[in-house]
């Protein structure tokens, strides 16, 4: 449904006032939906189109249960993609939409210009409906229920990608016989030097120890893959003995994981810029006296605080703020940070305004979620905020606050961000054994992994690789290795199923 005309004018109007503030964008369509049709869109992961599966319809059921009963309520759905696609629920008051605009404008400003956006697919609304055509292809084909099972396994490791990847050099594919015939062709590399220098830029014992080690390489079975590759994904879609349709849903999988990759890492800051965005829109230029009140309620209720986890757009949002604010009075850099005057720091006044809001467009450029809290989340702002980690006290029975410290507060913070929470596995051998078995390496980092989801894992990488498959990680402290055999498993040389 197309906009009224009276949200029209206020699309222009919040349109140029963003411009005006410097905000950069794609076009943005509007659309109005009913909160029905917007629940279906969100379930879908905010597209119109996607291939069929349950894990939509569960999600559906969730967001329609939840707002029959007043749990949540979605204001809008915004879209990263060229010309950008937001999506308005048609029973919102006039305030509400005019709120929702300014934010939405803020997230499409920080979908075209932040670093960790730019590898996306801007046609991403074709994709997922070529995407949505070729799995309805082969459900027709092969049968819904064959489809949908292999989509199962795909989907539990969805997660199993290398989010730094599409700023790297791309994965080259080889094949086995590549990698024993370049382990044939081993030499000792010298380093370029004068002859009346060779012999100290060049040791002999060194050239010896080294000659001694491709020897001893030379005659073990070459690895395969070489170096190991965090793109799980990636090594299932193209060593995997599967039939093409199969190997195509891997791709359509692997795509999609990576075009949402950056919205997990990043959750916090997108939130807090488009927060940051429609309370300055909404507060300086486009709220009427009489619509101030309103205003200020509908934004309370997104940025309240409620047990649970952080409130990504409160937390994004007060750091952007505190950012300007430090930088619009030059509390930064070393001579502020030696400073131990308390009197003295919290009246540090530089004079430099109009640098903060500078900062915080270099900020929302070129920083993710884990470096923006990893410098920006300061002591101060933790004593302002009241910001304060917690863990379970086996002795109460309860959760309770363990410590008020910064880098302690910090520490939790960055642990659910880095890898996006997710723990960090690769492929370490695809022949393990020499039995074409299927080797993982989970990089401890001082979590261990929970039993259940690495169960469930196995079975859905024995669906997808045929074979045997292992992890190897760490758990108490000890080395633990976990097998699946498509019957029973075996942990650490104890089988059971």
């Amino acid at each position: 449904m197309n906009l009224t005309a009276d949200l029209q004018q206020a699309q222009q109007e919040i349109e140029r006032y963003a411009r005006e503030f410097g905000l950069d964008f794609f076009e943005t369509h509007f659309e109005l939906l009913e909160y029905d049709e917007l629940n279906e869109v969100a379930a879908f992961g905010g597209f119109p189109s996607r291939y069929p599966h349950w894990r939509h319809g569960m999600a559906y059921e969730e967001l329609l249960k939840s707002y029959t009963y007043g749990i949540s309520k979605i204001y809008e759905l915004v879209i990263n993609n060229n010309p950008c696609i937001a999506y308005l629920m048609v029973s919102n008051d006039f305030v509400s939409q005019k709120m929702v605009m300014a934010h939405v404008y803020g997230h499409c400003d920080f979908f075209k210009n932040n670093l960790w956006f730019s590898k996306t697919n801007r046609r991403m609304i074709d994709q997922m409906a070529n995407h949505s055509s070729r799995v309805r292809r082969y459900m027709d084909h092969y049968g819904r229920d064959r489809v949908e099972a292999f989509i199962d396994a795909c989907l539990s490791l969805e997660n199993l990608i290398d989010p730094g990847l599409p700023f790297t050099r791309p994965l080259v594919k080889k094949d086995v016989t590549q990698v024993e015939d370049e382990s044939t062709h081993i030499e000792i590399t010298k380093l370029k030097s004068k002859d009346y220098m060779d012999r100290f830029i060049n040791p002999p014992e060194a050239l010896a120890k080294q000659r001694e080690e491709l020897e001893k390489k030379r005659g073990q079975r070459p690895k395969f893959p070489e170096e190991p590759i965090r793109d799980v994904l990636w090594f299932l879609m193209n060593y995997a003995p599967l039939r093409n349709w199969q190997r195509d849903v891997v791709g359509i999988i692997r795509d999609e994981a990576y075009y949402f990759a950056p919205q997990r890492q990043t959750k916090i800051m997108n939130e807090g810029w488009a927060s940051y965005w429609h309370s300055t829109i909404m507060t300086q230029r486009a709220a009427k006296a009489s619509e101030i009140v309103d205003f200020a309620d509908h934004h309370s209720m997104t940025m309240g605080g409620r047990a649970g986890p952080l409130n990504p757009y409160k937390l994004g949002l007060e750091l952007f703020r505190d950012i300007e604010f430090r930088w619009d009075r030059g509390q930064h850099g070393l001579e502020f940070e030696r400073c131990d005057d308390i009197h003295k720091r919290e009246h540090w006044d530089t004079g430099a305004r109009g640098e903060g809001r500078r900062k915080i467009f270099e900020v929302r450029r070129i920083y993710n979620d884990l470096t923006f809290i990893d410098e920006f989340l300061t002591e101060d702002f933790c004593k302002r905020s009241k910001l304060f980690a917690y863990d379970f006290n086996p002795q109460t029975g309860q959760y309770e606050i363990s410590s008020r410290d910064v880098k302690a507060v910090r520490h939790k913070l960055l642990r659910q961000l880095t890898n996006m929470g997710e723990p960090r596995i690769g492929v370490e051998d695809g022949n393990y054994k020499n039995r074409g078995e299927l080797l993982l390496t989970h990089q401890h980092d001082g979590y261990d992994l929970d039993p259940g989801y690495t169960r469930e894992t196995l079975k859905a990488l024995y669906k997808i690789w045929g074979r045997p498959v292992t992890i190897a990680s760490r758990r108490d402290g000890k080395e633990l290795l976990v097998s699946h055999d498509g019957r029973e498993f075996n942990e650490n040389g104890t089988k059971g199923r």
